[in-house]
């Protein structure tokens, strides 16, 4: 047992017990600290994926470069749903060549094979499309198409869980000029400004 007194006593009459006292502090602090971060760390779910639903689903049409018609594989099989990719917005169709290029591309990401759909906080939006991630095999949809270039990072509220992903994937697509940010061609209208113009 040790109090601050002691010690302070043990620093001015004899310096070599007070550092082998020191060094049993800070080992105990950092034990203590270790203990909590464990403690903290312990409380935190296994994996942040692990309790999302991952419904697999078979896309039947892709209506644009963020939107999916899809419809649920096994135990759910009769849901029918559009659904909208969280955190993209890609070029209107009638925005021309970017809103076809954008929708070919996201078929070609699909091809022919199921995908799985991961959900944030808010799973519909106002138009009652399901809103998800887009996930076939490890690949993110959603970055892939802004890393290409056929799609921009659009951060909505509540649902930011890629966001960082996402907006790396933009910056990137950006500085390599890829797709919509090709310097020759660039698109001049982002898809909301060409939607409020072109009603």
């Amino acid at each position: 047992m040790f109090d601050l007194f002691s010690l302070q006593y043990h620093k001015y009459r004899r310096g070599v017990e007070f550092n082998v006292s020191t060094l049993e502090i800070k080992f105990y602090f950092l034990l203590v600290i270790c203990f909590l971060i464990f403690l903290l760390v312990g409380c935190q779910p296994k994996d942040a994926n692990s309790k999302t639903i991952q419904p697999q689903v078979k896309i039947v049409g892709v209506p644009s470069g963020n939107t999916l018609n899809a419809i649920a594989i096994g135990s759910q099989s009769n849901l029918n749903s559009q659904v909208r990719l969280i955190g993209i917005d890609a070029p209107d169709r009638r925005q021309r060549p970017w809103g076809e290029d954008s929708s070919r591309r996201l078929r070609e990401l699909i091809g022919d094979k199921p995908i799985k759909l991961e959900f944030d906080l808010k799973e519909k939006d106002r138009f009652g499309r399901t809103l998800a991630y887009a996930w076939r095999d490890k690949i993110l949809l959603n970055e892939e198409l802004v890393k290409e270039g056929y799609a921009l990072f659009v951060p909505r509220s509540p649902n930011h869980k890629y966001d960082l992903r996402l907006e790396r994937a933009q910056q990137y697509a950006r500085l390599m000029g890829k797709g919509i940010w090709n310097p020759e061609k660039p698109m001049r209208l982002t898809p909301g400004e060409f939607r409020r113009i072109y009603r």
